[in-house]
């Protein structure tokens, strides 16, 4: 209602000034065919029918100026002395708005002269003298009218924009509202997400955005609490499964001391493989706490590490596999690290590039090589196989989400890239393409630039 009655107040005033100028007009008028009929009777009338013509005009006198001469036609008495002089032949806008204004604003009933040719082109210009406060009445109450209509226009426009904005906006958005809250209540329920349906183009966009990360939400509380459920039953097998292999583990023990040389020579292998089965099963149960245990980091020569990992992995070749290693590890090199955190991580590694090239049907390498630098030390990992696929590198280190071949679920890489976080290192991507993809760990030699918990693992290990 308020816009609209400024929008009124803008037609108001010109409505104003033009009411003015044709109230002043028609007075002329008048007085121009009262001055023709005194002209046509040779300006022979009486006082009587004089007063009538300029009552009926509502004027004091009428002068016509003709050819520069003045010709008073009719006059009277005037009650009070001319105030100012108003001409009508060709005002502009701001001067009828300005004359207007005055003669609202003015109370005082005075006399104006009033200049004009209400006729165009008949070669009389009419000059009159009224009073204003006839004419500031008959402003007042068109200026009324004016507002009333208005008023009544506001309202109505009012009350429809009211009901449009009501219908189109208030009543999506409170739908919005009740969709939010019942999804609130129970966002697993994948039938409480909103279906976009509004028809306004910038709720449209909002209600498809809510509806998708409604989707996504939902999802990933499914996917957790499946996981969830997942570790529980993870952290049974593994409690079970530890004993077990401590049983094993026995055996193996017993086997060392056997006469025969290759159970003799297998017999170390099949100790350290039950070992770190056993140390899995036992960070499996750790990591049912939210967490991976920190590592116990120790100097440690880095090339036997690399062997057994390779050694390991040919246990898990076909006899006529193709698969081929490559080792670039110096035997002198030792880094700082947890030597079971970073088996299991170069043994990831490695895994995942012998079934990237195994599921090729080709021959390929597999090369392992490291160094170091001022600042860290550094293990690449590569292979000859066919490159990671765009889906797999978007999420390669998110768990369930990355991963790299048909039938895995990316659990290996995210934690291998867990481990190394908590050396203080990194595990990134280094060339993936159509000739193989590489991958680079970096461990830090600065105690600085490890986690807080790799620090304390450091104070206290026997590194």
């Amino acid at each position: 209602m308020v816009f609209v009655m400024l929008a009124e107040v803008m037609i108001f005033v010109p409505s104003v000034a033009r009411y003015r100028m044709d109230y002043l007009l028609a007075r002329l008028e008048r007085a121009q065919i009262a001055s023709l009929a005194v002209l046509a009777s040779d300006s022979l009338i009486e006082e009587p029918l004089e007063a009538e013509l300029l009552a009926n005009a509502g004027v004091f006198n009428v002068v016509l100026r003709r050819d520069e001469l003045r010709e008073l036609v009719l006059s009277s008495p005037i009650p009070a002395p001319i105030h100012a002089t108003h001409d009508l032949r060709d005002p502009g806008p701001w001067v009828l708005i300005r004359d207007a204004a005055r003669v609202l604003m003015d109370r005082e009933n005075r006399v104006v002269r009033v200049i004009g040719d209400p006729v165009r082109e008949a070669g009389l210009l009419i000059e009159v003298t009224i009073e204003t406060g006839p004419l500031r009445r008959e402003m007042l109450e068109f200026g009324a009218r004016v507002l009333a209509l208005s008023a009544i226009i506001a309202v109505m426009t009012a009350t429809l924009l009211f009901i449009a904005v009501r219908y189109l906006i208030l009543t999506p958005i409170g739908r919005v509202v009740r969709h939010m809250t019942a999804y609130a209540e129970a966002p697993e329920d994948a039938t409480r997400v909103i279906a976009p349906t509004a028809r306004i183009r910038e709720l449209r966009a909002a209600e498809d955005a809510l509806a998708t990360l409604q989707t996504q939400l939902t999802g990933a509380l499914r996917q957790k609490e499946r996981l969830a459920q997942l570790g529980g039953a993870v952290a049974k097998v593994s409690h079970d499964l530890r004993n077990i292999l401590s049983t094993a583990s026995l055996l193996a023990d017993r086997m060392e001391t056997s006469n025969d040389p290759a159970v003799a020579r297998a017999a170390p292998k099949l100790v350290g493989s039950i070992s770190r089965a056993v140390n899995l099963c036992e960070a499996t149960l750790a990591f049912g706490k939210a967490q991976e245990p920190p590592p116990r980091l120790q100097r440690l020569a880095l090339a036997p590490l690399v062997a057994d990992v390779v050694e390991n992995e040919r246990l898990a070749l076909p006899e006529d596999s193709t698969v081929e290693f490559l080792l670039d590890t110096p035997a002198q090199l030792t880094v700082r690290a947890d030597p079971e955190q970073l088996f299991r991580v170069l043994s990831n590694l490695v895994r995942n590039a012998r079934q990237a090239i195994e599921a090729t049907g080709a021959p390929g390498t597999i090369e392992i090589g490291a160094g170091e630098d001022d600042a860290a030390w550094w293990i690449r990992v590569g292979d000859t196989g066919p490159g990671l696929p765009d889906k797999a590198r978007e999420h390669l280190f998110t768990a369930f989400s990355g991963g790299a071949r048909k039938g895995g679920i990316g659990l290996g890489l995210a934690i291998s890239a867990e481990l190394v976080r908590g050396h203080g290192g990194t595990l990134e991507l280094w060339r993936t393409d159509a000739d193989g993809t590489e991958f680079l760990i970096r461990l830090p030699k600065s105690l600085a630039a490890t986690s807080p918990e790799t620090a304390l693992a450091k104070r206290g290990g026997s590194g």
